[in-house]
């Protein structure tokens, strides 16, 4: 597997875990502290199904988290409506927080994001599709594989 720039689509960049810290965990220590669907999608790179998610429609201000780590990934003002069926967000809340890996699955060329902390599986990012945001980038992101911090006054 080859780390990407999201911006620039196979290019090699460095790891952007050191800015963050590495979180690791045995498997049997994510396994007791994930449900067997969070633990599905987060370790083992699973999906849910669409329009099932808990924040897929959420209009919330505050920040998104790794659900497994609690890094912070994304803001809400980065959340757009792409009427996909996941999350989208334009960017995430800096690139020292997720990583990008080819992905080769299912018959289709993508790009998985993935916790830079933790390296847990959030989803994938897609680029060039029409939406009107500032970057033109797509992160669909699993609601499980995140957790949302309510803006505070």
């Amino acid at each position: 597997m080859t780390e990407n720039n999201p911006t620039t689509p196979g290019s090699t960049t460095t790891d952007p875990a050191s800015a963050v810290g590495k979180i690791v965990k045995s498997e049997a220590e994510w396994r007791a502290q994930l449900t067997p669907f969070e633990y599905k999608v987060l370790r083992e790179a699973g999906t849910e199904r669409a329009f099932t998610g808990e924040y897929t429609d959420t209009t919330s201000q505050g920040v998104y988290r790794c659900r497994a780590c609690g890094t912070e990934l994304f803001r809400s003002d980065q959340k757009f409506s792409s009427h996909c069926g996941w999350p989208s967000f334009f960017a995430p809340l800096a690139e020292d927080r997720v990583r990008y890996i080819e992905d080769d699955s299912h018959f289709m060329k993508r790009v998985e994001v993935r916790c830079a902390a933790c390296d847990s599986h959030l989803g994938h990012v897609f680029e060039g599709e029409g939406y009107d945001t500032p970057t033109d980038l797509r992160y669909c992101i699993n609601s499980v594989s995140l957790t949302l911090e309510p803006k505070t006054s």
